[in-house]
């Protein structure tokens, strides 16, 4: 048994659930790893987040306190020992909304719309203190993957890029003001349709939350690498959270759009990474999708000085992939 083993196994004695049959969790991109626990109809969740990894649960404790407090449904904290990275979790439920979305497609709009319901009830409250905002300067810095691990460029391609990007953003966001969960997509909700209002989408996967424009989770939710969302859908969702926010269509699509590509070209660089240095070679399956996303919203008029930095990045599939 590792030292790792023993700290779990003592956790799980002091908080009692020792005898407790464990199913691993599929893991994410992160070093954080899940069990389930389960002793009759009761589970529970295990969050292994190791400190000596760079994890830190601290800021999951928090924005979870948040959500809650506002009448959203994330995990309650049940046992935590903070200084080991572990966290005894409430289990929301078995069903990812990415998985029941598999089975049932014809239920995408329904969920996607609750979602974006949910986005427009946690804007209107204001975000907890303390978040980094998502200025344009962060947002270029949050490139350094792509140019470090997923395309080769010059520095002043770079320098052309970056500023260009962050011009993009100056000119068609709106100030990084309201929470932004960072990963809101269809793997990190999961789906409980017995119950009513917003507790029908259990919220994963937050501790990254920022200060950000507020179409950013929105570009996170339709542009997802990992799934393909409907035309229809997308217009859908558009619309709703335009009309929910009282926010001008146009304009919501300019900043979705810039956003879109500002995000998606960080995660080219984080896959690439996961891939080259990591070994995780099943994050190239998702590059054509990515490389599709990028294109499509680079075609607003909001990426027009974008479009022609970006495309070369991405019209060949990389050494990588």
């Amino acid at each position: 048994m590792t030292d790792r083993e023993m700290q779990i196994a003592a956790f799980l004695d002091r908080a009692g659930l020792a005898d407790w049959r464990r199913e691993v969790i599929a893991a994410d991109a992160s070093r954080r790893s899940y069990l389930r626990l389960r002793n009759g109809d009761r589970s529970r969740i295990l969050m292994d987040a190791p400190p000596d990894t760079g994890e830190d649960v601290r800021p999951f404790i928090a924005i979870g306190a948040h959500l809650r407090g506002i009448g959203l449904s994330a995990p309650d904290v049940i046992e935590p020992d903070v200084p080991q990275g572990l966290l005894l979790l409430e289990d929301l439920g078995p069903t990812l909304a990415a998985r029941h979305l598999d089975a049932h497609p014809g239920d995408e709009a329904e969920i996607y719309g609750l979602t974006a319901d949910l986005l427009a009830e946690m804007q209107a409250h204001a975000p907890p203190p303390g978040l980094e905002a998502l200025t344009p300067e962060r947002a270029t810095a949050a490139l350094a993957p792509l140019f470090e691990w997923g395309a080769a460029v010059s520095d002043a391609q770079r320098a052309r890029l970056e500023e260009t990007m962050a011009e993009a953003i100056r000119d068609h966001t709106r100030p990084p003001e309201v929470l932004s969960l960072r990963d809101l997509h269809a793997e990190n909700l999961v789906w409980r349709p017995q119950l009513s209002g917003h507790d029908r989408l259990g919220l994963l996967d937050f501790q990254d939350a920022m200060l950000a424009p507020p179409a950013y989770d929105l570009a996170s939710l339709l542009d997802d690498v990992r799934r393909d969302v409907s035309p229809e859908t997308d217009r859908h969702v558009m619309a709703h959270f335009s009309a929910a926010t009282e926010t001008d269509p146009s304009r919501l699509a300019a900043e979705r759009a810039v956003l879109s590509v500002q995000r998606n070209l960080r995660i080219l660089g984080i896959f690439a990474r996961l891939v080259r240095r990591d070994g995780k070679t099943r994050y190239a399956a998702f590059l054509p999708r990515l490389r599709r996303l990028l294109d499509q919203r680079l075609e607003h008029p909001a990426c027009a000085g974008l479009r022609p930095l970006v495309l070369p990045l991405i019209a060949e599939a990389p050494e990588w992939a």
